[in-house]
Parts: C-alpha cells; sequence; structure tokens
C-alpha cells in the first residue's frame, strides 16, 4: 500500500499531478490482444519514463513518477475491462483527482489501425470499460481519452471475437509505431496542458487517419 507520505506528497505538490489509466484484461490468455493495447500504451509510457508499475494499488497496478517535475500517476487495473471503473473510481478519489487531469487510454474499433485521437471529454462510444470509469465517476464523462485505433472486423466477424484476438504482423507494426507516438504526445499534456497538446496531436494524426484508411491490414 502506498504510504500516507506519498499520498500527500501527490495530492498537494505544485504542479498539479496527472493521472494515466490503461484499460485492457489481466493475465497472459488477453495479454497481446487488441482489447488490450490500452495496457500496451501504459506500458511504453511508463518504461519510457523509468517508472515501474509493481505495486498493487486499488485493484491495479501502480506506479508514480515524473515527466519534466510534474509528478504522474500510472495504473493498469486487474477487474478486467468490463469492470475498470471499479479500480479507477476509488484511485482517484483517494488522490482527489480532478477529472481534467485523469487520461484513460483505450482501444477503439472506429479508428483505423495504428491512428490515435486525445480529447479532453467524451462519452462510452459502446466501450464497456469507459461505461464502467464513467459509472463509477458517478456519471461525469469530463477526463481525457486516448483512443488507440484497432480497425474493424472483417466481414461478418463477431466484433468481441475480433477484439481478442492478437494483431497480424502488419497491424502489429502500425501498433507499435503509434505506441511511440502517443508516447510524445502524453510527455505534450503533461509539458504543455491537454488542450494545446491534443490540437496539435491530433492535426498530425489526421494526416496518418487519411492515408492508412485505403491500406489493408
Amino acid at each position: 500500500m502506498v504510504s500516507r507520505i506519498a499520498r500527500r506528497c501527490f495530492c498537494t505538490v505544485t504542479p498539479q499531478p496527472w493521472l494515466f489509466v490503461g484499460l485492457g484484461n489481466p493475465g497472459d490468455k488477453y495479454k497481446t490482444t487488441r482489447h488490450n493495447v490500452g495496457f500496451k500504451m501504459m506500458d511504453a509510457f511508463a518504461d519510457s519514463q523509468g517508472i515501474s508499475m509493481d505495486t498493487l494499488h486499488f485493484k491495479a497496478l501502480f506506479g508514480k513518477g515524473f515527466v519534466e517535475g510534474v509528478p504522474v500517476l500510472v495504473a493498469k487495473p486487474q477487474t478486467y475491462m468490463n469492470l475498470s471503473g471499479e479500480s479507477i473510481g476509488p484511485l482517484a478519489a483517494y488522490y482527489k483527482m480532478p477529472l481534467n487531469r485523469v487520461v484513460v487510454f483505450h482501444d477503439d474499433m472506429d479508428l483505423p489501425c495504428g491512428v490515435l485521437r486525445l480529447h479532453p471529454k467524451g462519452g462510452h462510444g459502446r466501450h464497456n470499460g469507459l461505461k464502467s470509469v464513467i459509472q463509477h465517476f458517478r456519471g461525469n464523462a469530463e477526463f481525457a481519452r486516448l483512443r488507440i485505433g484497432i480497425g474493424r472486423p472483417p466481414g461478418q466477424m463477431d466484433p468481441k471475437a475480433f477484439m481478442l484476438q492478437n494483431f497480424n504482423a502488419t497491424a502489429q507494426g502500425r501498433i507499435d509505431a503509434a505506441l511511440q507516438e502517443g508516447v510524445v504526445a502524453l510527455k505534450e499534456v503533461v509539458c504543455k496542458g491537454l488542450t494545446d497538446a491534443a490540437r496539435c496531436f491530433n492535426n498530425r494524426q489526421k494526416y496518418k487517419h487519411i492515408r492508412l484508411q485505403t491500406m489493408p491490414v
């Protein structure tokens, strides 16, 4: 359990901390599936900053560190996707995090594979993990999201089955590149603020979106 001293430090320090959360399912069975790219984004960011997520805290693998002097809390809920809010809600409450300092990373079938979007707020878009988070934020959806495109299922394939498949080699290459782009975007969020970072990042991603729309995966 994180100490009261650490809690007090991260809640009162100036500048105000960020809470970054990746959504996914725990266990080796799901580790490399499309539905777990939120976890992958969290891992890539934490690794880039030398942050270890080696503590189980509020049903999440949890760590803390600094980016350019700004404190950052990072978490991967271990509740399974559809119950993500059971971890994130209490975690945000414990650290007294305003929702405009929370960023949730998740997969999105409405974006081409490897395309990202950063939004200051939004709905759940039929994503069960986001539904759970919003529910445990008492219906408040005023938190940021980093959406990671995984593409649409081919033909008449069941979307649930598609999400729980692994990426093929081409798609994995796109995802690997996207994760590095996401790391850069998250550093910009911390250093520039969400609004400016989202505007610049999304403009860059628009060109990538157009290019990838017509390319098979």
